[in-house]
């Protein structure tokens, strides 16, 4: 919707627009209905006319013959002073009388019955309104069949039915408007509930996510829950973030105390020995200090709902062979055999290098720390699959849940975060990946797999 725009103005439009159109037809119908009417009582005078000309048609001397009474033809003159026509035929179409040779109706009547023909003609340069009168002389010497024309100008058709029509119009603005009015009350007073609901939200405390409680139509309380429920999740996401600020909070004081600590040990000792000792042991905690760093902002990176990283066509074998090489060196150090298990060919996915190397790192760091001192990194296909196995203690089946939340640890005597299956989980859910915690080999150790969309890019 651009802006200025307004629903108000919108319903209005839609509303009025069938409206117009619907008086548009009225109006037409009207003006259709004022010359139907104006033509049936103009066409009762026809009928009047022809008739009372017709009664005046005699048989005398072996012809026929037609003393007209004036009043005839006087009723077809209005104040709008038409031009009044008529003339007698006989059965063969010889002109008997009248005051114009009017031409006669071609169409058929219903056999021998009187009848009475109506039509438009343009005559001589005249538009007229003909009534042909088809009947016979009844007498006991002769029956001679005559036609009685008669016609008249359009001015008093055209005026009564301009008449009519004003009259009709006069109405129907009349209810136009009125129905204008009540629509714009009726836009007003449907609004009004949006009105209160759009003044309950702005004036709420922006700090605060308790639901709205406000009495609403149908239609707008499905709005308002829609809007509850997204309060809900953002209390539960606050909820979150509180705690895992105050878990990480906690998770720092813990190794910035000791470094303190150390360096207060050390300034009180004059011995270099102790001061080596005191370095070194501020070195290691440093540096797990510092990895606690990256993988608090990893897993808060992962966590936010706004993250949406464009997914590259990678191939599995070649991230996995990558991180084999990357943390051979600290695993040959503390004594870990670590090894790869390529697929038979490519295994193409869609995903991020960095992140899935993350994955990898962090499962292989686990794998470490508990004990494992065989580590297997596997690539499957169909479907494409990242497994890291190792010979450990593993996780019973009770814990496995457990172990995907943030700074969850299975044993306490062993240091680390607990935040590395936690960012696993995150990269997963990233890649739209299924993670599966499991029983390694033999029911020995823990094997972690995650496993990927099956369509190739």
């Amino acid at each position: 919707m651009k802006r200025g725009d307004s629903l108000y103005r919108r319903l209005l439009g839609w509303l009025l627009l069938p409206l117009l159109v619907l008086g548009s037809l009225i109006l037409i119908q009207a003006w259709v209905d004022a010359q139907r009417t104006a033509d049936r009582a103009f066409d009762r005078l026809l009928e009047a006319a022809s008739l009372a000309i017709a009664e005046q048609v005699q048989w005398q001397d072996d012809r026929l013959w037609l003393d007209l009474p004036p009043a005839a033809l006087e009723m077809l003159a209005t104040d709008a002073e038409e031009r009044v026509f008529y003339s007698l035929v006989d059965g063969q179409g010889r002109l008997i009388t009248g005051n114009a040779a009017l031409p006669g109706d071609p169409r058929q009547g219903p056999g021998d019955a009187d009848t009475l023909l109506y039509r438009h003609i343009d005559w001589q340069g005249l538009s007229l309104r003909q009534g042909v009168r088809r009947t016979r002389l009844e007498e006991w010497r002769v029956r001679e069949p005559f036609e009685v024309r008669v016609a008249h100008s359009r001015e008093g058709r055209d005026t009564l039915a301009a008449r009519l029509w004003r009259a009709n119009l006069t109405m129907i603005l009349a209810m136009a408007a009125l129905a204008t009015v009540g629509l714009l009350l009726a836009i007003r007073a449907a609004l009004t509930p949006l009105t209160r609901l759009r003044r309950a939200i702005r004036a709420r405390d922006p700090r605060t996510l308790a639901p709205l409680e406000l009495s609403l139509p149908r239609e707008l309380a499905e709005l308002r829950d829609t809007v509850n429920e997204l309060l809900a999740r953002m209390r539960r996401v606050r909820a979150n973030q509180e705690r895992f600020i105050g878990d990480a909070s906690h998770q720092l004081r813990t190794p910035l105390a000791g470094l303190s600590a150390r360096a207060e040990l050390a300034l009180r000792h004059d011995d270099p020995a102790r001061w080596r000792e005191a370095l070194v042991a501020m070195q290691a905690t440093s540096a797990r200090t510092a990895r606690l760093a990256v993988q608090l902002l990893s897993l808060t990176r992962l966590a936010n709902p706004e993250y949406r990283p464009e997914l590259v066509p990678l191939e599995l074998n070649a991230i996995a062979r990558q991180a084999i090489r990357d943390h051979w060196a600290s695993c040959h150090r503390q004594g870990v055999d670590l090894g790869v298990e390529s697929a038979g060919g490519e295994v193409w996915i869609r995903g991020i290098d960095w992140l899935l190397a993350e994955a990898i790192g962090n499962l292989i760091d686990n794998a470490c720390r508990y004990g494992g001192q065989r580590v297997t990194v596997q690539v499957q296909a169909a479907p494409p699959r990242l497994v890291v196995e190792d010979d450990g203690p593993g996780i019973p089946s009770q814990r496995r849940l457990l172990m995907l939340r943030p700074f969850h640890r299975d044993r306490e005597d062993v240091e680390g975060s607990g935040l590395g299956l936690a960012i696993v989980d995150g990269i997963a859910r990233t890649h739209g990946a299924r993670l599966k915690l499991s029983a390694g080999h033999d029911g020995r150790g823990l094997s972690v797999a995650l496993q990927f969309p099956g369509d190739t890019p």
